[in-house]
């Protein structure tokens, strides 16, 4: 993403990397773990920038927002934004599977490819991957880790869980 602009959000789940263009938010990197992005040489920290994702992912956390309005860049194949698109149609607090997903998309017999897309889902929490869980009901791979997976459902469904890390008092 060359010219793009980042700003780093603090969150309950560590600090997130907010990057774009312009106001189009193009990326949302966890701090550690398989999502884990690290601004490229090219790449210039504005901490103005992104105001609206920045805002909006303050009022998630808080637990005031259950659906995000932003302009988005992400970058993929036509087959992948179908399924990120389809990722927004599933209601906060709820799960789906992989095999589910393809059937909504169409694609009853792409669930692996489904995974796949899924996978690489550059707008985690905003474009929410996180809902789609294994066929058995399992929490599968998130790019956060699962700690991360399980806090976002958890709070999605008003449970109040500790972030990541942290233990929950009674």
């Amino acid at each position: 993403m060359s010219g793009t602009r980042y700003t780093i959000l603090p969150s309950p789940i560590g600090p997130l990397v907010l990057a774009g263009a312009g106001e189009r938010l193009a990326c949302i990197g966890f701090p550690a773990g398989k999502g884990a992005v690290t601004p490229g040489a090219d790449w210039h920290r504005d901490d103005t920038a992104f105001g609206q994702a920045r805002s909006q992912l303050d009022a998630y956390f808080a637990g005031r927002l259950t659906r995000f309005d932003l302009a988005l860049d992400p970058r993929g194949t036509p087959f992948q934004r179908e399924v990120w698109q389809a990722l927004t149609e599933i209601p906060p607090g709820e799960t789906i599977s992989y095999g589910e997903l393809a059937r909504r998309i169409g694609r009853p017999k792409a669930s692996r490819a489904v995974g796949a897309a899924n996978g690489v889902n550059p707008l985690p929490i905003v474009v929410p991957c996180h809902r789609v869980i294994g066929a058995a009901g399992a929490l599968t791979g998130f790019a956060g880790g699962l700690e991360t997976k399980r806090f976002l459902l958890a709070l999605e469904r008003g449970q109040g869980a500790a972030p990541p890390g942290q233990l929950a008092l009674p």
